[in-house]
């Protein structure tokens, strides 16, 4: 049976790797630490499709270490000690060539797979690269996480996707042997998601049935559209459909909410990724609207992860229904923003002398915290003073929302700042 295009002209050197340029362009981190041998354990994160694999497998070839392969779909606590039996028999062999161990998508491991790992990787009998879609900082087990590196992979950018698409042409002999021409490609580009893989794919389709073919919008949305419904909780529909949820919610649609929550429950989606997406849709959509939505998602997302199917569907629904109902302000969201850029813009600015602690006689000599007024002792506990940098003063960063419960901070702001908070 042949291969699919993707897997038959995968790149085998570091110079053939499309893109990530900032690990393995000339001067990448990746790139230097394969050239003088010192390859620490690593994790890859980021979206499906952009080559994980592929340069696992690159930086084994090119560092001339044996490589072990295990997926975390299908593999147990019993294949990872085997694995690692086998890496330790062959580590005697290499002296600081130690065997690499990858595991395709890593996060899907339990605690205790995890924990099988860390002897070995403490020890130094394997380096262990783990692939992940999910942000290893939830779903990587800390112990093994502060032992690994973790590097960024970014999605293919069109220039990225379009060269996989010639090389694909000109380097594979079936493709080769056909005329095909590259009219248009934005919807191919569109219907792949950035997934390199699925992009290889879709156009093996399209041109397995003809010798000559003109690639154009039309002829990708007439074959292929049609077949992209389906939920793939590692591709496109991921991303597509928990934006789709997250939008529902934040337009306060609770059908609609519903309706995305059940795609992604009836597709197998994990439903810790989904309770994570409310716990931040509550800060960063309801935030001070209504605070009591970050308590409900956060009890959602313990919830789940004592819970587990089928039951977590229960809950996840009672809180995407509480957080579409409820009201909605991104004031938060945007006033930390807009700080962030103040920061980039203004650089370290000085912490006012009367804001300063004064831990040492020398510091309190120095008029540290001399001018600070004390909040508390004051009527209504407040006092006029000022708490930003000289040169930002009278900044505003944090604008209240137009709901009941942000129009009361507004209020209260005009009726102790005065003119400051003016709005």
């Amino acid at each position: 049976m042949t291969a699919p295009l993707a897997e038959r002209i995968r790149p085998k050197k570091l110079e053939d790797y499309i893109s990530q340029r900032h690990l393995v362009g000339k001067h990448g981190i990746l790139t230097n630490l394969i050239q003088r041998g010192i390859i620490p354990s690593l994790i890859f994160w980021g979206p499906p499709g952009i080559g994980k694999t592929t340069l696992a497998t690159i930086i084994a070839s090119e560092s001339k270490r044996p490589f072990y392969a295990l997926s975390a779909i299908n593999s147990g606590v019993k294949d990872v000690r085997e694995i690692i039996e086998k890496a330790k028999k062959n580590s005697g062999l290499f002296t600081n060539r130690n065997p690499i161990v990858f595991i395709d998508e890593i996060h899907r491991f339990s605690k205790s797979q995890q924990d099988s790992l860390l002897a070995a990787v403490e020890k130094g009998w394997i380096t262990l690269i783990g692939a992940t879609t999910e942000n290893p900082s939830f779903e990587v087990i800390p112990a093994l996480l502060s032992r690994c590196q973790v590097y960024v992979l970014h999605a293919f950018d069109k220039t990225d996707l379009i060269a996989l698409l010639h090389r694909a042409m000109r380097e594979d002999s079936n493709m080769a042997s056909k005329q095909i021409t590259l009219k248009e490609t934005d919807a191919l580009l569109r219907v792949s998601g950035g997934d390199a893989r699925k992009l290889l794919n879709i156009f093996e389709l399209l041109v397995n049935t003809e010798q000559t073919i003109e690639i154009t919008d039309a002829l990708v949305l007439q074959k292929i559209q049609k077949n992209v419904s389906r939920y793939d909780k590692t591709g496109e529909q991921h991303y597509d459909i928990i934006s789709a949820f997250i939008k529902s919610i934040r337009g306060s649609d609770p059908n609609a909410a519903v309706y995305w929550l059940a795609r992604m429950i009836a597709g197998g989606e994990d439903v810790k990724f989904i309770a994570r997406r409310l716990l931040i849709l509550a800060s960063e959509d309801i935030g001070n609207a209504n605070p009591t939505a970050l308590i409900m998602a956060n009890n959602t997302f313990q919830a789940v992860a004592v819970i587990g199917n089928p039951e977590s569907r229960i809950i996840l629904s009672q809180c995407a229904i509480y957080l579409a109902n409820s009201p909605k302000s991104n004031a938060s969201y945007t006033a930390i923003g807009k700080a962030l850029k103040l920061v980039e813009k203004t650089g370290d600015l000085s912490v006012p002398l009367s804001l300063r602690n004064a831990p040492t006689k020398l510091m309190s000599d120095l008029d540290y915290g001399e001018d600070y007024k004390y909040a508390h002792n004051y009527e209504n506990n407040f006092i006029a003073q000022e708490y930003m940098p000289d040169t930002i003063q009278n900044t505003t960063l944090y604008e209240p929302g137009n709901n009941s419960r942000e129009n009361s901070f507004r209020e209260r702001l005009k009726k102790l700042w005065k003119n400051k908070y003016s709005y």
